[in-house]
């Protein structure tokens, strides 16, 4: 038991250790040694965990990712009206994205440059988000928050509405006017979805 959670805890430092590299230096000009030294570990013990810099780069991805899954799923569990988590949702999920771009170097960073790896990796939060969204949209239409609606389909295109503002939001929320602009997109968003009148189906 204690084994294994040292064990973990050294895969986790060994992830830390190359993420803080890859997004000071580039991936291209870090080596397994360069990571090796910095987590203060020998090759053999980094290589017991990683057989090369692509398998280390890729749990790297995995873990930021996993970051925003999991803000999304603190959202989904608060005990709110599913019109607010649905919006505490969309600004989480800008919110959460635009500190992992941050954190690893902008979005001309190797992280972000390698788009098949990091779409290889959105795969399998992507379904959980999307999942997340149907879950507060079924919430909603049961209590009469929502319009009645085709959930599935409906959390499929409200995922990729706020996929897409992705880029533009974390170039841009620097400036007061788009982040003020934040608000207004999750309105129109809503404007679909939220009946106008409670007592009509």
């Amino acid at each position: 038991m204690n084994m294994s959670k040292k064990i973990s805890k050294t895969k986790k430092m060994l992830i830390d250790v190359a993420r803080d590299l890859f997004a000071r230096q580039g991936k291209r000009n870090i080596t397994m040694n360069d990571i090796a030294e910095a987590s203060n570990k020998g090759r053999r013990t980094l290589y017991t965990y990683f057989n090369n810099k692509e398998k280390i780069f890729r749990a790297v991805i995995d873990k930021e990712l996993e970051y925003v899954i999991d803000q999304l799923a603190k959202v989904s569990n608060d005990n709110v009206e599913p019109d607010i988590k649905l919006r505490n949702h969309i600004n989480t999920h800008l919110d959460a994205v635009k500190y992992v771009v941050n954190r690893n170097g902008s979005l001309k960073a190797d992280f972000f440059r390698d788009i098949y790896e990091v779409e290889r990796a959105r795969r399998k939060i992507d379904i959980v988000e999307v999942s997340l969204i149907r879950k507060i949209l079924d919430e909603g239409i049961d209590k009469r928050i929502f319009k009645r609606m085709d959930t599935h389909l409906s959390s499929i295109i409200i995922f990729y509405a706020i996929k897409g503002l992705e880029v533009p939001y974390i170039r841009q929320t620097l400036t007061v006017e788009f982040e003020m602009n934040k608000s207004k997109i999750v309105d129109f968003i809503f404007t679909g979805i939220v009946k106008k009148d409670k007592s009509q189906d």
